[in-house]
This record gives C-alpha cells, structure tokens and sequence, in this order.
C-alpha cells in the first residue's frame, strides 16, 4: 500500500492531536447547535482594529459588530476566549449617543445587556474593546491559534489558524459557519518593517511616527468567520495577474519570507495553472472583487478567502514512495477551497465534507487532466486505503467542527464523488460540479457577494437528481449518512454470474456493477440490490475491474 500524499497524510495525523484539546463548544470548539440567543440576529459587518505586539506576544483591539435582529432579543451574545480580557463594551446603534453597555463572561461566551428588548427589522452596532495574551497554537493549523515564529533571519513571522477552534479564540464573533457577514475590515498595526498579508484588498498602509505601520484591509464579499487570517512577517511579493473566463483581471499576489523569493517565482506559474484549471472544471474564480492570495506560513496550509496559507517549503507537496506526482498538491488542496468551503459554504459542520471531500476529489481530477486516467487511479488508491468508516459522513444531527473532524470528510469524501461519477457518467457529473459551484449560471459572471451561499448535503443531493434525471436518495442514504461500506457478494453458478449487494440495517441498494468479460465491459443492473450475468464457465470475471466503485474490500 502506497501511502498518502504528504498533505492529506498530514491532515489525518494531525486528527489525534487535534483532538487532545478541550472539545466542549466555546471552549475551542466552533460550531455546534445554534443557542437561541445567537440564532436571534444576523452579522452584516465586522470591523476589526488590532495592534500585534510581537515582544511580549500579546493583542489589543476593538471589534465593532453590526447586526440585524431577526428575533426578539434581549442580550447579545458574542464568543471571546476567556484568555482575553473584555474591558469595554459600547452600544453607537441605534441610539444617538455611545452607551456603555454591562456584560458578563462565561464559559468562553460575553452576554451584553441591551437598553430594552430588541425586536425584528433593528439594527445594532456594538464596539468590544478586548486585549491580552492569546492562545497559542499548539499544532497549527489543526489544533489553532496564534503561531509566534521567527524567519531564517530571526524576524518574527506570525500567523493565526482557527477553523476547527473558531474565530474567538482571538476576536470577539459570532462562532458560527451558519452566519458570515456581509464584508468586513480589518486594520492591524505592527513594528515596522514587518508587513500583513490578510483577506480582501489592500486599501492603504499608514506609517506612524512610533515606529510602527497600520495596514488597512477590506473584505468587499461575505467570508466564514474563521477565514479571517492574520499573516505578519518582513515579506516580499511576487506578483501576476490572471484574465478570468469571465473576462475579469484580478491579481495574483505571493506573499513569501526573502529567503523564498526565488523559489516563489518558480512557483507562481503552475498557480496561475491551477487557477485556470478549477476555473475550466468548476467556474469563475469567485472573489475576483478582491483578489487571489498565498502567503508564506510557519504551518503547512489553511483556505483563508483569497490569502491562502502555504506552508509546503516549495517541496512539490505531492511526493509518496519515490512518486512525484508532478505537482504542488498542498497549494492545489488549498485553493480548491476558494470554491469548496468558501464560496460554498456548509451550513452547518456535519456537512463539512462538502468542503474537504470536494476539495480532495480536485487532485484526481488535476492528475487526470495533466497525466492521464491511469495515474489519476493510483492517487485514487492511496485515499481508499485510509478511510475508516468510524462514523457517518454528514450526520443529520448538528456537530461542532472537531465533532465532525477526521481523514473520512477527505478520503471517503473523494471517493464518494468518485463513485457517483462512475453512476451518472463523466459530462453529468462535471455537470453537477458546476451547478453545485454555481446553482444559477447566472452568478458566474457576479463578483459582488451574490455568487456566496450556504449549502447541505440535501441541496447537493437536489441538484445531482436534477441534472442526472436520476433518484438518488438511496445512494446518499447508504454512503453518506450512515458509516458501513455496502458489500458485494458474488457467486459462480455454471453459466451465470450472481451478484448481491450487501448493506447495513436492510437499506435499499441499487448501484449496477461492471464486470469485464472477454475484453468487453458489462454494466449489470442490480434492482433490488441483485444483478445477474452470463458468463461462460472458461471465461474470467473481472468485478470493477476499473476501481471506480467504493465498497467494503473484503468483497468475495
């Protein structure tokens, strides 16, 4: 068995340890059911001021959040590690005047008392002032918080990861993947020369007198909360820009540490390649408003919106075994999520396969688009052989990020894709990827925060019975909500060839079967999870001789 690609070996290793931190929500653990409190208003805006002092590792800021209430309400909740100190909170609107507001802390949460009961249709804006030492990351990026490093030269090199601990543990939010804000701003003040790479558009730098310099960063589209990504370093840039199908020019910025320039430079080409393939496979680059970005990091990768986090030393990121896959396949899993995570955003954190299953299937898919069928197999092979079919793949229930967290959203994932590609056919199912980036054609030619969504495993089950014309609740039912791989049972009577399939609690299983025989492939049809074929008794029977349909290995 060969083993997995260097990235998404990483990312299962990194599991267990992740999973060593308190796992209860709000206390480094995002998402989670909704508490009534928080589900009663919507975020428009976050702007957010920050000072990073690298001397003594510590934060101070201010966070104003605006918010339409969309429930009755009476206190506004905001999550804040508790490691962080609340020192005043502030009402500007509605009311003509600053009115400070009481708060209490508890359990990583800040209950603010609002002047009077909330109702639907106003609108809020509070200010938390906040500073402190915050948490550091004990195994970035799965396992987050802020990462004090030094560059080769000894200058500090900075960098927050937060998905599966939440955007709270180093700004007051709203911990939640069901609620992104409109755009958001970000201005963050650090000793001069050091520079910030963050999300959206650079909007300005002011150099003050202190020896220290502001960068001024505007978000112009709605983002997930934990995409918000401080990277803070004495970086250089290489820079291109890309023409998108759209016809839309944007830039392509590379943040690297100087040590990197020369190798940053060798790079950008083949991420100027990987833009346009997912491009041609699954549509417009979607935050062509702002920008594309990838920043050097001192931890191997994260999908923070238009500033991807690299940290693959410009080692290929895709070697197994001796095998060099041919490409960088850490920046092409990461950029895969500018699609898969966020302009398609899971709802909730049980579909978070939405996200790294979609992401994982794109290596294959690049594989086979710049090496051939026979080598985009093989990668396939390396993820089938790490699933573990511990748990559901989307449960229905609502979990939290760490709850749902493990190799089977990338490897299972994958190959759930894949096999439901080997179901419809190649065009339909390039065809469902597209419609699931963009459900309306219409929103690849939109830039301004429109073509952004939330999606569930339902709605992509909705949109592949569309274009397929096929009913696929079955399907979805045995390999995504609940965890056993289906079994093929064969047998050789005579002249024929039976087939049954094998699947837990009595579910309905219908998926046909090809079978090579004599050179020519056979697809038997299985109603009712039974299919039979005539074989001559001299002949070979070679089941799936392809690999192309997940189910439990030990098939006899």
């Amino acid at each position: 068995m060969r083993s997995i690609s260097i990235v998404l070996l990483s990312m299962l290793v990194a599991v267990t340890a992740s999973r060593s931190s308190v796992s209860q929500v709000g206390t480094y653990d995002s998402g989670g059911p909704l508490m009534s409190e928080q589900a009663a208003y919507d975020v428009k805006f976050y702007d957010l001021r920050l000072r990073v002092r690298p001397s003594d590792s510590t934060i101070a800021g201010t966070l104003t959040v605006v918010a339409d209430v969309i429930a009755r309400l009476d206190q506004l909740v905001l999550d804040l590690d508790e490691r962080l100190a609340v020192e005043e909170v502030v009402l500007l609107a509605p009311t003509a005047s600053v009115t400070s507001l009481t708060f209490a802390r508890r359990r990583g949460k800040t209950w603010i008392d609002l002047p009077g009961t909330k109702t639907v249709g106003d609108r809020l804006t509070v200010q938390v002032t906040y500073a402190g030492k915050p948490r550091i990351a004990p195994n970035p990026p799965w396992s987050g918080g802020f990462t004090w490093s030094r560059t080769p030269s000894g200058a500090p090199w900075i960098a927050t990861t937060c998905q599966q601990e939440g955007p709270d543990i180093w700004w007051p939010s709203k911990d939640h993947p069901s609620d992104e804000p409109d755009s958001l701003a970000l201005h963050v003040t650090v000793p001069d020369p050091l520079v910030v790479a963050s999300n959206g558009r650079l909007a300005g730098v002011d150099h003050h007198s202190d020896h220290t310099r502001t960068y001024h960063w505007f978000v112009s589209t709605p983002i997930n909360s934990y995409d918000v990504a401080l990277n803070i370093a004495p970086y250089r840039t290489v820079e291109d820009s890309f023409t998108s199908i759209t016809g839309d020019v944007f830039p392509v910025v590379f943040w690297v540490l100087p040590e990197s320039y020369e190798k940053a430079k060798r790079l950008l080409p083949e991420i100027l390649d990987h833009l346009r393939f997912f491009e041609d496979v699954v549509g417009p680059y979607p935050f062509r408003a702002d920008k594309y970005g990838v920043v050097e990091t001192p931890h191997l990768g994260m999908e923070h919106q238009t500033i991807i986090a690299y940290g693959g030393k410009f080692m290929n990121g895709a070697m197994t075994d001796g095998i060099d896959w041919g490409f960088d396949a850490l920046h092409h899993h990461e950029l895969s999520h500018e699609w898969w995570g966020n302009l398609v955003t899971n709802s909730d954190w049980s579909d978070m396969w939405l996200h790294e299953g979609f992401g994982s299937y794109m290596q294959p898919l690049y594989l086979e688009h710049t090496r051939g069928v026979d080598t985009a197999r093989e990668y396939l092979e390396t993820l089938r052989h790490n699933i573990s079919n511990r748990s559901a793949l989307a449960p229905r229930e609502s979990r939290s990020a760490k709850q749902i967290y493990g190799g089977d959203i990338y490897f299972k994932g994958a190959w759930v894709l894949h096999t439901l590609r080997y179901l419809v056919g190649d065009e339909i199912f390039r065809h469902i990827l597209r419609r699931m980036a963009y459900p309306d054609p219409a929103m690849e030619s939109v830039s301004d925060g429109r073509q952004v969504r939330f999606a569930t495993t339902d709605d992509f089950l909705a949109i592949a019975e569309r274009i397929s014309g096929v009913e696929l609740d079955w399907f979805f039912e045995v390999y995504v909500r609940q965890p056993q791989l289906p079994r093929l049972r064969t047998r050789r009577r005579g002249n024929t060839l039976e087939l049954t399939w094998e699947v837990p609690a009595g579910l309905e299983f219908a998926l046909p079967v090809d079978v090579l025989v004599g050179g020519q492939i056979h697809r038997v049809a299985m109603p009712g999870g039974r299919g039979l074929l005539s074989v001559l008794a001299h002949l070979e029977a070679a089941i799936d001789p392809f690999d192309q349909i997940l189910m439990d290995e030990g098939r006899r």
